[in-house]
């Protein structure tokens, strides 16, 4: 079976196309910049480069997009350009060459406004049912093309399974209070301790000389 992986040159494609790599799987990556990982230069909003590429694959892992740095960088047409019509192109690309599973990278910020804490509440606790806030671009953008998925396993049966995936990408924050405040791996270690990291990590902090974030606007957060 072979993968098509989108966005190989990036950060998690690059990984996905090495671990496939690795295991000696047949594998084809596509992305818009040349890599070591990228078979196939071309955008994904391109329906023949797409449609040309895809013919040899049997599954997709669609990790190909702009993400949450890249709002201080790109328009929002930019947004909807990349990551929901790039989206539709590979899906109904899918279809046609009768793709046997499509994975999609989602993101969390899909919930947005629904992981700042309520009240004095020391977390927000997320689960399937929690109803997604999106508060920029970036997470309507995603939410839209998760929906596209779901719309096309549902009407035409293509088998999709959309993954929520947290922060792991290497750039800096698209905030400039962050970026101002703290270096990019202590802000990224700060984000992964209010999401998914237990506060015992702390003291590893402190070795490192690193800061955690004050108690101030929970958007410096997200």
């Amino acid at each position: 079976m072979t993968v098509l992986v989108t966005g190989s040159a990036g950060h998690l494609g690059e990984a996905v196309m090495r671990y496939l790599r690795a295991a000696g799987r047949s594998s084809l990556g596509l992305d818009v910049k040349p890599s070591p990982f990228t078979d196939q230069v071309g955008s994904i909003c391109d329906k023949r480069f797409v449609t040309r590429c895809i013919r040899s694959a049997q599954a997709v892992v669609h990790a190909a997009t702009l993400h949450k740095p890249h709002v201080a960088t790109h328009s929002w047409q930019d947004f909807i350009d990349a990551n929901v019509t790039g989206t539709l192109v590979l899906l109904e690309a899918a279809l046609d060459a009768g793709i046997d599973c499509f994975v999609y990278v989602s993101t969390t910020s899909t919930f947005g406004l629904t992981l700042t804490p309520v009240g004095s509440e020391p977390a927000a606790w997320i689960t399937e049912n929690l109803i997604p806030k999106p508060k920029n671009v970036y997470g309507v953008s995603k939410l839209m093309a998760e929906s596209l998925c779901e719309l096309v396993h549902k009407q035409r049966s293509l088998p999709v399974v959309v993954l929520r995936t947290s922060r792991f990408f290497p750039e800096a924050d698209d905030n400039r209070t962050i970026r101002e405040q703290y270096e990019t791996p202590n802000a990224q270690a700060n984000e992964l301790l209010y999401r998914r990291v237990d506060i015992e990590c702390e003291p590893l902090y402190a070795a490192r000389g690193w800061k955690l974030f004050p108690q101030i606007d929970p958007g410096l957060r997200q």
